[in-house]
């Protein structure tokens, strides 16, 4: 059991430190070729953090835990807002300026009902995976035109974004970490869901729950660092905008891949329970974003935080289900 949990820990370590390479490699090559760093942070940096999520959901559906893979969407969703914001928010409020942000949450709510229209019947079939990822490319497309036509008047999301576009990288530095990458993060994904489902069979967790606890948490390590980071710089919006991307990207790339790979029955527990905790940390979100103040206080971020002890501790006492 020991031996499980230290593997579980060491495959956490090396899944977000690969995707982070990889995506610093991806995003200086594509510097480098002359792609623009708006295109490049809409795209390869914005679906970086979500990169943990898409490989542990790939492993998981190929070793016939999809299960898993769907608490992971699931769990990580509710983390991203309710353990993430709320952290970051009692360190330092956040404001709100970006009016790419305010269009991108009610898109994220409107994603949020698919995923529950999706898992309504406890199943998630292939063509669901499917309309999932071209629903994906969708929404890649639109963000990239208002992106664009927001550029123009100012918008601090999307200055914020192209300064995290590394430069002066040279192209065989580039392609060794992707290559690094590309390795080491599908090795990493296989030693944690692995020892996930040992740590879950000594425990007697259902497949869900230990997608929804600790595959969850881990695999949001990214969007933390990204956004303790960002407010530590005074990028606000860039903090929020990770936690509203990784969650659209979260439900239509990473829960698409478990439909095509693997379509299954689900636990009626994931839309019976946790979609609907999902569902209620978003809608709080949008309630603090979009409110009067266009901002996240300490205290509304410690209420998010405390949503999120109490819904980890209930999942902790009923982990058969």
């Amino acid at each position: 059991m020991f031996e499980a949990v230290a593997f579980l820990i060491i495959g956490l370590v090396f899944l977000v430190w690969s995707a982070d390479k990889l995506v610093f490699g991806a995003a200086a090559l594509a510097r480098n070729v002359g792609i623009s760093p708006l295109v490049i942070g809409m795209t390869i940096l914005a679906m970086g953090s979500s990169a943990p999520e898409m490989m542990v959901s790939a492993t998981a559906a190929l070793d016939g835990k999809t299960d898993t893979a769907v608490g992971n969407v699931l769990g990580s969703n509710i983390a991203n807002i309710a353990l993430i914001l709320g952290i970051t928010a009692m360190i330092k409020p956040l404001s709100i300026s970006s009016a790419v942000l305010r269009r991108e949450l009610p898109l994220m709510i409107g994603v949020t009902i698919l995923a529950g229209v999706l898992l309504w019947d406890s199943h998630l079939g292939f063509y669901e995976g499917v309309l999932l990822f071209v629903l994906f490319a969708a929404f890649i497309l639109a963000m990239l035109r208002i992106s664009r036509n927001e550029k123009k008047n100012g918008d601090a999301l999307i200055e914020e974004q192209e300064s995290e576009v590394p430069e002066g990288v040279s192209n065989g530095k580039a392609a060794m970490w992707v290559v690094i990458g590309l390795i080491v993060l599908p090795l990493a994904a296989d030693v944690l869901v692995d020892n996930a489902v040992v740590i879950a069979q000594y425990f007697g967790m259902s497949d869900l729950v230990i997608g929804l606890t600790i595959i969850a948490v881990g695999t949001s390590l990214p969007e933390l660092a990204a956004s303790l980071a960002g407010v530590m710089k005074g990028e606000d919006d860039m903090a929020v905008g990770n936690i509203i991307g990784s969650n659209v990207f979260n439900i239509l790339a990473v829960m698409g891949i478990p439909g095509i790979l693997n379509p299954s029955i689900l636990s009626e527990y994931a839309m019976g329970r946790d979609f609907w905790v999902m569902l209620g940390v978003s809608l709080l979100l949008v309630a603090m974003a979009l409110g009067k103040s266009r901002s996240i206080n300490r205290y509304e971020g410690a209420a998010l935080f405390c949503c999120f002890i109490g819904y980890q501790a209930y999942l902790i006492m009923n982990m058969t289900a």
